[in-house]
């Protein structure tokens, strides 16, 4: 009997306990959220740049001009003429105002390229017939520019902009020289004792895609017309004749068509993630359980005692 009493007590007991530890565990907070990161892309900043490039040159007239008044030079008008590409190194200096605006100005050195220009004449051609005049030399430039550009969004780290600029250009015309062929078989000579540089006023339109290697690395590939000016060339002297025009020579419009790979570096600090603060948490406090004590019926002395 005491047996049997004692275990119903214990599993009283037990259930007790169990459904403290329910209750207990019902009563307990659910752990705070867990937030992902927030990458913050800070905006803006000062950036330095390198472009190099091809350009594919070309000059709309060359016009022919004379110093000495008392040569009667024909019509010259040109039969053929022609510019070889140029390749160009620049450098620059910008500044990112946000997403979308951004400002620079570049300098760049563009390699020498030869050109030439054939005119025909008829008027006074020694032997009669058609008489010709092969033109050439050398053109290179430096160029200055202000640009902006506007940006159209990232996409796959893929930024699509157009842009345009003005400024000016160092237009240089080295090595020049004008061979005459008459129809008698005759051949004259002229050439330049000096090179000639004019500033000219230049300006460009380009579009481009920008690949986002990095928040501050960036690689440009981009597509510019340029506008250079009018380069004009030193007085051609001619050789054996003391009948010179002292003629000098005009590229008039000259322009480059022009595809070039530019990269940018950005001075700002590399995108963090920033998380949100976690809300703070309060331990509950809990009253303490106590587990009731069993109760005992008090024991029956053995009937051999009983009076």
């Amino acid at each position: 009997m005491v047996s049997v009493r004692l275990l119903i007590a214990a599993a009283a007991g037990a259930a007790t306990a169990a459904v403290c530890t329910s209750a207990f565990a019902a009563d307990m907070p659910m752990p705070p959220p867990q937030y992902q990161p927030v990458i913050e892309v800070p905006v803006g900043g000062w950036y330095l740049r390198g472009d190099v490039g091809i350009g594919i040159q070309t000059f709309a007239t060359f016009e022919h001009a004379q110093n000495n008044p008392n040569f009667n030079f024909p019509p010259f008008p040109i039969v053929q003429q022609d510019i070889q590409d140029t390749t160009f190194v620049g450098f620059g200096v910008g500044y990112e105002f946000n997403n979308w605006l951004r400002f620079d100005v570049t300098a760049e050195e563009r390699t020498k390229a030869m050109f030439r220009a054939t005119g025909s004449f008829t008027q006074n051609c020694a032997g009669g017939g058609t008489c010709f005049d092969v033109n050439s030399g050398n053109f290179s430039s430096a160029v200055f520019m202000a640009n902006a550009y506007f940006d159209f969004g990232t996409w796959w780290c893929l930024t699509p902009y157009v842009g345009g600029g003005v400024g000016g250009a160092r237009n240089t015309i080295t090595g020049i020289q004008d061979n005459g062929i008459n129809s008698d078989g005759t051949v004259g000579f002229g050439f330049s004792l000096s090179d000639n540089s004019v500033w000219n006023f230049a300006w460009n339109l380009q579009a481009g895609l920008t690949y986002n290697v990095t928040n501050n690395f960036k690689v440009d590939f981009n597509y510019r017309f340029l506008s250079l000016g009018s380069p004009v060339s030193a007085v051609v002297f001619c050789q054996n004749t003391p009948n010179c025009p002292q003629a000098f020579y005009t590229l008039h419009d000259t322009t480059s068509q022009e595809l070039r790979i530019g990269f940018r570096w950005v001075f700002r600090p590399d995108a963090a993630a920033a998380v949100m603060p976690a809300q703070p948490y309060y331990a509950p406090q809990y009253a303490p359980q106590y587990v009731p004590q069993p109760q005992y019926a008090p024991m029956q002395p053995p009937l051999s005692s009983r009076g």
